[in-house]
């Protein structure tokens, strides 16, 4: 197995780099005070060291001086003040005379000997070389900081990557997995397998899930067709007691509710990709007026109508038992939520199902939880599948649902179903 380089190794190795060049910069700078005391002192020795040669073979050898350097000793040529109280060592910057210098102070054989060297103009020079040194260490640590700004930015592209890479993922996509490049660090490549194995494993729980509703919904669809089966026939024999006919409707149309509610189950277990080949042209300004006359039984007791506004002509591509269901829903809710006034419906060429109630109304928050909760209020004789699964309906098959209401001033839902 390849072995991955880490990211933390490599960034401390750029940084360790830049810290150790910051580091030298600096000892170089306060070096240069050492360096150059070290450099007078052995040059000016060799002058010391040259005049006693020179006085040893000749006694009566004198020293000259010239306008760059003088020499002063004791016990015989005596230094001025201000050089005599000076203690052994190399002395720079000294003013003397006017002019700058550097002075040695050194005992050889029992004299003290002071050697003067003019460096006015060697300070000139230096300074402009420590000018232009510490210039160009400034320009090598910006250069060298932007290399390794530049070096950190390529180590982090792959997790900034990686980061994009996860957040194109969709939750409604099956089989998807991220990628990282081979010189990635071995930080990411852990990242990168425990993520993909975390995809791999949603995916296997999700197709378990997809697997038991439509196996579940398959099984109940049986015994649900035998009790709207045997409650169809009962409504047809002559004779039926009125109380008993009214809970035999009761059971058929409950049973006609959960066999809309086992389609849509199985609808949401179906990838919208494998659910559009079962889709059919569906009429919608012909199937309105039926949806509105399988809930009128709702209105009974209360002061409701139903208005139908305009139903103008249009036509979707959609599962019809899924369109009923969905439009359904919507008007049982309103039916549910009003106690008298008219609840108008329109259909707009665009495909778009507007309902208008007069009932109760819902408060922002309420409107907030929709997609989580039950519809609220009144009772839930006949089942329904609820907005909460209608939302997640929505979701899955590219509709649009738009409620606006305010407390007290009815419901206006809208459902634009995609063509």
């Amino acid at each position: 197995m390849k072995r991955h380089r880490s990211l933390h190794a490599e960034i401390r190795r750029l940084l360790g780099g830049y810290a150790v060049l910051l580091a030298a910069i600096i000892i170089l700078v306060f070096a240069d005070d050492f360096l150059e005391d070290w450099v007078w002192k052995l040059l000016l020795q060799q002058e010391i060291v040259h005049y006693v040669q020179q006085k040893a073979a000749d006694p009566g050898h004198a020293w000259r001086d010239s306008d760059e350097i003088q020499l002063y000793s004791v016990p015989g040529r005596l230094p001025p003040p201000g050089l005599s109280m000076l203690p052994q060592g190399v002395h720079d910057d000294f003013w003397f005379g006017g002019r700058e210098n550097v002075v040695l102070v050194q005992r050889v054989q029992g004299v003290d000997y002071f050697v003067v060297r003019d460096i006015t103009g060697i300070e000139t020079i230096e300074d402009a070389l420590l000018l232009g040194s510490l210039g160009l260490a400034f320009v090598a640590l910006v250069v060298i900081g932007v290399m390794v700004a530049r070096g950190v930015r390529t180590a982090l592209r792959p997790l900034s990557d990686l980061a994009n890479d996860i957040g194109t993922l969709s939750p409604d996509h099956a089989g998807q997995r991220v990628v990282v490049a081979d010189g990635a660090s071995s930080e990411l490549h852990v990242i990168t397998n425990a993520l993909n194995d975390y995809l791999r494993r949603q995916d296997d729980f999700v197709e378990r899930e997809r697997i038991f509703i439509d196996t579940a919904s398959h099984e109940l669809r049986t015994p649900i067709a035998i009790m709207a089966g045997a409650s169809e026939l009962a409504l047809g024999q002559p004779g039926l007691p009125a109380p008993a006919r009214q809970q035999v409707q009761r059971i058929h149309r409950t049973a006609r509710d959960v066999e809309r509610l086992i389609a849509l189950l199985l609808t949401l277990a179906k990838d919208p990709a494998r659910l559009s080949r079962s889709n059919e042209v569906v009429m919608l300004h012909e199937l309105l007026p039926d949806i509105i006359d399988d809930h009128r039984h709702l209105l009974a007791g209360k002061d409701l109508s139903i208005v139908v506004d305009e139903l103008r002509p249009c036509t979707v591509s959609a599962p019809l038992h899924i369109v009923q269901a969905a439009v359904g829903n919507l008007l049982r809710n309103a039916i549910e939520n009003s106690d008298r006034g008219e609840i108008h419906v329109r259909l707009d060429a665009d495909a778009t199902v507007t309902l208008q109630d007069p009932g109760h109304g819902m408060t922002p928050e309420d409107i907030s939880r929709i997609y989580a909760q039950l519809a609220r209020g009144g009772s839930r004789e006949g089942g329904g599948i609820g907005l909460d699964l209608l939302a997640r309906l929505c979701e899955h098959l590219g509709w649009t649902l738009s409620i606006q209401s305010a407390p007290g001033r009815g419901t206006i839902s809208r459902l634009r179903l995609s063509r």
